[in-house]
């Protein structure tokens, strides 16, 4: 798939370019398997997502209040993703939303390593 983050948003909007754009281009370049994604840190940034025929929209960091706003106005009409602060603590909270995914950064950025060994004998 493709995945369109903020630091590509950033790199775009700096072209004069707007999400929609990104979106568009992206779509058109792809083949049709591949699924579009993009990273969305606001209701409007959604909506601009939604009209421009994101498959994915992820809501990044967006309060639980938004993220229920935001699954209402798709409307089933693209994937919605839950991302940033989930944890054992708000993943319930996050689900009860109505989000199709959560993303969890805790598994691979917060993990503890464990150094051990092995040694053969022969």
């Amino acid at each position: 798939g493709i995945l369109i983050k903020d630091n590509h948003i950033a790199a775009i909007r700096s072209q004069g370019l707007s999400l929609s754009d990104a979106i568009r281009q992206s779509l058109e370049r792809a083949p049709d398997s591949i699924k579009v994604e993009i990273e969305v840190t606001d209701l409007d940034e959604l909506r601009e997502a939604l009209e421009a025929k994101a498959h994915i929209i992820m809501l990044d960091n967006m309060s639980l209040a938004d993220m229920s706003k935001g699954v209402a106005m798709v409307g089933g009409r693209a994937l919605i993703e839950a991302s940033g602060g989930v944890n054992l603590e708000t993943v319930m909270a996050v689900a009860e939303t109505g989000v199709d995914l959560i993303s969890v950064g805790n598994l691979t950025h917060s993990v503890q390593a464990l150094d051990m060994s092995l040694d053969l004998t022969f």
